[in-house]
């Protein structure tokens, strides 16, 4: 009898440090994705399958009940350029960048939806036919009804990255973290492409990446999260089931706090 009670107490332990595990460390997150990320392997625009895997990453989060807010970039469809190039000033180039991201937000929209997740799409830039204008409180409130918060057209003011909106609109909410899907899986000591001796940081201070100079995120996007105690991970989000593990709190790339 006592044999049979050591043994299915041993099971409930394990079984116990699984649902923790399973369990999501951070209840509202701020995912930053970068544009690139969207075209796959091609040269530009955006790929369906990458845009399928994301949505299957997002729904499985979503069904463990984390509240999810995303930024996307544009840089697939549309980069700033050389001024005396193109003869485009910078603030002009800048809101064409801001249109690039509301179509790649109502792109992993409708991949969204397809996949059976309920999403908002809300523009900085009022364009009432296709998302609701930026209004802090309401973003939220879908948040706590379970939807994707799709956060296009960056700030809305040119000078300022995605990054920048990502970090801005990650305090607003009250994120608890700001997730950085990238295609490497973390940050490294130097370009991990380019310097094969480079090695990967599992943890590291903002003081550290500032000292060490660092790209993680321009540099308004990196203070407002440090100003504000946001910490940040960076990963790789093309790979499948990451977006789960960093969630549960595995040690999946870099985590700067």
């Amino acid at each position: 009898m006592s044999y049979l009670r050591t043994g299915f107490k041993k099971k409930t332990v394990l079984f116990s440090k699984y649902l923790l595990c399973m369990l999501p460390k951070y209840k509202r997150i701020l995912l930053k994705l970068s544009g690139e990320s969207l075209m796959g392997n091609k040269s530009f625009g955006l790929d369906s399958e990458v845009i399928s895997q994301y949505a299957k990453d997002i729904r499985e989060i979503i069904e463990m009940g984390v509240q999810v807010a995303i930024v996307i970039g544009g840089g697939n469809i549309y980069r700033g350029m050389n001024e005396a190039e193109t003869g485009i000033e910078r603030a002009q180039g800048d809101y064409m960048g801001m249109l690039a991201t509301v179509i790649n937000g109502m792109a992993l929209q409708a991949g969204l939806e397809r996949a059976g997740v309920y999403t908002r799409l809300q523009s900085a830039i009022k364009m009432e036919q296709i998302a609701e204008p930026y209004i802090r409180r309401r973003a939220m409130r879908h948040l706590e009804k379970g939807r994707v918060v799709i956060f296009g057209a960056g700030t809305g003011n040119p000078y300022f990255t995605t990054d920048t909106a990502g970090s801005l609109r990650a305090i607003e909410i009250k994120a608890d973290v700001i997730l950085k899907g990238t295609r490497v899986d973390g940050i490294y000591t130097a370009d991990p492409e380019k310097d094969p001796t480079a090695t990967r940081f599992g943890k590291i201070s903002f003081a550290d990446c500032i000292t060490k100079n660092l790209k993680v995120m321009d540099m308004t996007a990196f203070t407002l999260c440090m100003e504000n105690d946001l910490p940040i991970v960076v990963f790789d989000m093309n790979k499948p089931g990451n977006l789960m593990r960093v969630v549960t709190g595995e040690r999946v790339g870099t985590l700067v706090s």
